[in-house]
């Protein structure tokens, strides 16, 4: 696949916001902005009141079961006005395997611009894991120091903080999928796992309509590249929002919400969660999301495949980074997407992982 050659950060020219609302990677994002979105569909005010009479004590309740703590790190204290980086763990644990950060994603919201930056790290790159004094993949980091470990590593690699992190647990995908109705997904080609070590795995192509162990089958299939599988990680929220979004599923957002709770961990308490969903969907439109993926080359080592981030292009993001944690920004350094708006290859591509 052809990517975007690398540029140093002094060439990059910061591109002029982007109109188009491109949805976040994350459910805990997908849950604000679900929330969010209704104040799209009814007047503001009457949203307001509606979600404090009847889903906020619900919400909370979920969310006060989900927070945990990391380790010896303190929680930072972050006002709902400045910006603040979130660090977005989607967890894949099979039979047998331990519990991996399959998805990483590094995010720097800034709510006073209703922007969110949403960096897409490979699981395959090849870096220091802070606590072990070892190279290897990243998304090794989780399975040996979980959410600590992770952030630490996360913050050595990109030379910015991480003030949060959410984890989520791919198992409770189907539960949600199936609790809205299903959900539309652009798939052109079937899609197969080939290669006999990994599970069984297929998805018919050109369905009206995917369950929940479809959709499940659909961001988690690896026999392609990781920039392939994020892509659809992309794909999938956006068609599950849209589905949730839909008048009829409206009142089953709080099941959603119930069983997307029990799926993730954070650091986050609840109170700043819900004040900053209500800031969110107060907002005269939605948030812009600027997408990017680190770049490199694939690469084997004593027989096992990494991916080699650019130096140059680990330069230009820890400024990007920067300027979006940055209070007193006045342009922000605006990244070029790596998003192909839907055009997935599944093709059977040798698998790297």
């Amino acid at each position: 696949m052809m990517e975007n050659s690398v540029a140093h950060l002094t060439r990059r020219k910061p591109k002029k916001p982007k109109k188009k609302w491109k949805k976040p990677l994350i459910i805990t994002f997908s849950i604000l902005i679900v929330l969010g979105g209704l104040g799209f569909i009814y007047q503001k005010e009457l949203v307001r009141l509606g979600f404090n009479m009847f889903a906020a004590g619900t919400v909370k309740e979920a969310l006060d079961k989900s927070y945990k703590g990391v380790g010896d790190r303190e929680a930072p204290v972050v006002q709902h006005t400045e910006p603040f980086s979130l660090l977005l763990l989607g967890i894949d644990q099979r039979d047998n395997e331990p519990s991996r950060s399959d998805t990483i994603i590094y995010s720097v919201v800034r709510p006073e611009d209703n922007k969110v930056l949403l960096l897409s790290i490979p699981r395959d790159s090849y870096t220091e894991i802070v606590g072990r004094d070892v190279k290897s993949k990243i998304n090794s980091a989780y399975a040996h120091g979980e959410a600590k470990m992770a952030m630490d590593t996360v913050e050595k690699l990109l030379e910015n903080k991480v003030d949060f992190y959410a984890a989520i647990n791919f198992h409770g995908l189907k539960d949600i999928v199936d609790a809205v109705g299903g959900v539309e997904l652009p798939i052109k080609k079937n899609i197969e796992n080939k290669n006999k070590a990994h599970e069984k795995l297929f998805v018919e192509a050109n369905k009206p309509i995917y369950n929940g162990e479809e959709a499940l089958g659909y961001v988690r299939y690896r026999e392609d590249s990781d920039f392939n599988r994020t892509m659809r990680h992309r794909i999938f929220l956006s068609a599950f929002m849209n589905r949730a979004l839909e008048v009829k599923n409206l009142t089953k957002i709080p099941d959603v919400i119930q069983i997307a709770g029990s799926n993730f961990t954070t650091n986050m308490t609840s109170d700043f969660i819900v004040n900053f969903a209500e800031s969110l969907y107060m907002k005269d439109s939605a948030p812009t999301i600027s997408n990017y993926m680190l770049k490199g080359d694939g690469k084997m080592r004593s027989g096992t495949w990494y991916y080699d981030l650019s130096e140059d292009d680990l330069k230009y993001v820890r400024g990007m980074i920067a300027s979006w944690l940055d209070p007193n920004t006045t342009q922000l350094i605006e990244p070029e997407s790596t998003d192909e708006s839907g055009k997935v290859d599944t093709s059977d591509t040798a698998n790297k992982s």
